[in-house]
């Protein structure tokens, strides 16, 4: 790549500057699978389920429950397969999912809220199968709006993008349009909400 350093009012003898990238380096590194096989990953997940069976029996069991196993082994890969750290963070999502009343929202429940057309689960996957969750934040009035409906609503909508999800992916796309965004539509409670129940 030549680049010409002279102004066109000045006389151009100055020499041209020449720009050559260096040689690509090659960069090695290696990924360490903290769990070698499904052998091993299926050990760690019953000793989830037997510890949160003693210590927090009260949780409920099935579906999104203390005893579902594709819930705790994904817990146990967020939390780097680490069954403390799991274990912790599972019932706290858990407890949280019955304070909020996930399991109780339905379509009819969001509706009213739905209808703004704030934000809606794509009928499609992306290229790389995943399920798409779209938010067009010009639609958000937060003080036109109850802040309640618009967390059930996004919950439900996490909830329907996740079902959505083939087997063996554990990715969905989030797409947040903004165009027209503008102050009315800030809502820095609800992005608060978004964060906690998030993580």
């Amino acid at each position: 790549m030549a680049m010409r350093l002279s102004h066109p009012l000045r006389p151009s003898s100055l020499p041209k500057f020449q720009f050559r990238p260096k040689s690509l380096s090659t960069c090695k590194f290696s990924i360490q699978n903290r769990i070698s096989n499904s052998d091993n990953s299926r050990k760690l997940v019953m000793e989830v389920k037997e510890k949160l069976e003693k210590d927090q029996h009260s949780l409920p069991v099935g579906r999104n429950g203390r005893d579902d196993e594709d819930m705790i082994l994904w817990f146990l890969k967020d939390r780097k397969f680490s069954v403390e750290d799991a274990v912790a963070k599972l019932t706290k999502a858990i407890k949280w999912r019955q304070e909020f009343g996930v399991s109780e929202l339905h379509e009819e429940s969001v509706r009213i809220v739905a209808e703004t057309g704030k934000a809606y689960v794509h009928d499609f996957l992306d290229v790389n199968d995943r399920p798409v969750l779209i938010v067009v934040a010009s639609k958000h009035f937060p003080a036109m709006q109850d802040p309640i409906e618009d967390e059930k609503l996004c919950v439900f909508l996490i909830e329907k993008v996740l079902s959505k999800l083939p087997a063996g992916k554990e990715q969905i796309l989030g797409i947040i349009d903004l165009r027209g965004f503008g102050t009315e539509n800030a809502d820095l409670k609800f992005l608060t909400f978004l964060v906690i129940s998030t993580n």
